[in-house]
């Protein structure tokens, strides 16, 4: 691999990530791809001869269904060929949850193609790491929309790099617990899923617990590490310490992807975690330090400047280029058009509550001996181990 201060990052990217819409009500607004890279750009940060500006491909129908089946796609691509006044709820789609509208297969699958493009530019292009922020569907299964996703791009990329004999490691930081990807590998040993996710007792996908740990060959390379509501930086910080860093280095993978939401800051409207972006930052560093090539996706984030603030600085650590405190005059002025009123770039350190974080503590200390004690000797590691 080139050197880290020398190899190439991919950024992938379409104008048309923001030609369509979930509808004005729906919680999941396009619009926070252009407030991202409109940041991004204005900061710099696609300048220099490292970083590479890819426009994101349209995934084919033949590699969509080497995941996807066809009687799926065939129905996305009909529905969306409408006026949206379709529903199929089989397939997941038309409720207010997974809306139908014009264009929707178009833009799945550019979505998809984007995802594509960046484990290309990683693993045949010389690239050391690369970003396609709109991708990071992690709830789609095969035949089914769920949880605002239609089109699992992480699954379909990962196929197909483990069908060219790489072993691939998956960590999901997004709020909800990333259900579609664990399933799909759920039996694989190829593949090692982690995720670290709001607990399901009452949070959508209502998955993710520690004793969730595959089936078959892949006992042992699904992860879960739950947390409950009011989790802060600490109780992340100490989860990915304890089990993603030691995983990550028993598994030895040939390529890392990782799914990069950030629902789980504490002002996300949609989750109940107590995060900031500091714990971006810190996990985004760890990935870069593991010197594996590295695919980092964008996933959740349902205030649209937290996604802009998130993903610059996750985009700021993958090419080693500084990020300031304030926001850049030109962006400052679109949150002012747009009613925004942030000033700050990075979130200012926050603690939770004592009485939130001694709950949290604990309920993080239970599942942890059960990983520990269960799923790490699957790996040689013994407790403790970081």
């Amino acid at each position: 691999m080139p050197d880290d201060m020398t190899a190439r990052r991919a950024f992938i990217y379409s104008s048309r990530f923001g030609d369509y819409s979930y509808g004005t009500e729906h919680p999941f607004k396009v619009l926070r791809y252009r407030l991202a890279y409109d940041l991004i750009q204005e900061l710099g940060l696609l300048e220099g001869d490292t970083n590479l500006f890819v426009e994101s491909p349209s995934a084919s129908e033949e590699a969509l269904s080497s995941f996807h089946s066809r009687d799926y796609l065939e129905t996305l691509r009909e529905f969306s060929r409408g006026d949206g006044n379709r529903a199929n709820f089989f397939y997941g789609l038309g409720d207010v949850e997974n809306p139908v509208f014009h264009g929707l297969y178009d833009w799945a699958s550019l979505v998809c193609g984007g995802t594509m493009e960046a484990v290309r530019q990683v693993v045949d292009g010389g690239c050391r790491a690369a970003f396609n922020m709109a991708g990071g569907w992690h709830h789609a299964h095969a035949a089914r929309a769920s949880g605002f996703s239609y089109l699992n791009d992480a699954v379909v990329a990962i196929q197909g790099a483990v069908r060219r004999g790489l072993r691939v490691a998956y960590v999901d930081i997004d709020a909800h617990h990333g259900d579609g990807v664990q399933k799909a590998f759920y039996d694989s040993d190829r593949v090692l899923t982690i995720s670290l996710h709001e607990t399901g007792d009452d949070f959508f996908p209502q998955t993710g617990y520690p004793q969730e740990m595959g089936r078959g060959k892949g006992y042992g390379y699904a992860v879960n590490v739950p947390f409950c509501a009011h989790s802060d930086d600490l109780i992340f910080e100490q989860a990915f310490k304890r089990v993603v860093r030691p995983l990550l280095s028993a598994f030895h993978p040939d390529l890392l992807v990782t799914q990069m939401g950030v629902d789980g800051l504490r002002t996300d409207p949609l989750a109940r975690l107590e995060f900031t972006t500091g714990a971006l930052e810190f996990a985004a560093r760890s990935f870069l330090d593991t010197g594996i090539p590295w695919v980092a996706l964008g996933g959740g984030g349902y205030d649209e400047v937290n996604v802009a603030r998130g993903w610059t600085l996750v985009w700021g650590v993958m090419n080693g280029m500084e990020v300031p405190e304030h926001f850049p005059p030109g962006f400052a002025a679109t949150l002012a058009e747009i009613g925004a009123d942030s000033l700050l770039l990075r979130d200012l350190p926050r603690l939770a509550h004592p009485d939130d974080f001694s709950r949290a503590q604990a309920f993080l200390e239970r599942n942890l001996a059960i990983l520990e004690r269960r799923l790490f000797p699957l790996h040689g590691l013994s407790p403790g181990a970081s």
